[in-house]
């Protein structure tokens, strides 16, 4: 079992030349029944150094909400350099006036099971941002973090 992260975009950019050791971004058909919920037309598997979607940073669970890396709950340096790698690329994305989304989902989860989250990206750090299993951020706004 393992995550996989779809993203879309209305932006025809090749995100593969963003592709480094830790995070990737291939043109593999998105299976259904995600594909459809995905809203623009060109369409990625983002992967990470694993070869799937698995060391990035995933909670569970969206309590906790977006926060930074803390001492009591472990978190490799990889999925929090592959987590900022991503956001970063989400930003320049955003700031060039596109839209992306996109779906962090656990093998075998159904469409029914995916809760689409708001992520404004005025409202946190690069370093907040992480993965919620079995959801379909829709991001907003366009303020590059340093």
């Amino acid at each position: 079992m393992c995550y996989s992260i779809y993203l879309s975009t209305n932006s025809d950019q090749d995100l593969s030349a963003e592709n480094c050791d830790l995070v990737s971004f291939s043109k593999e058909p998105v299976p259904e029944p995600y594909r459809s919920l995905l809203k623009f037309p060109h369409q990625w598997l983002v992967g990470s150094k694993s070869m799937c979607s698995c060391t990035f940073r995933h909670l569970y669970s969206v309590e906790l909400g977006f926060g930074e890396p803390v001492d009591w709950y472990e978190e490799g340096g990889d999925e929090i350099a592959a987590t900022l790698s991503f956001i970063k690329v989400i930003r320049r994305i955003s700031e060039l006036d596109f839209q992306v989304d996109c779906i962090d989902i656990w093998e075998g989860t159904g469409r029914a099971d995916i809760i689409e989250t708001s992520v404004n990206l005025n409202d946190i750090a690069d370093d907040q941002f992480r993965f919620f299993e079995n959801h379909h951020f829709v991001f907003e706004g366009s303020v590059i973090q340093d």
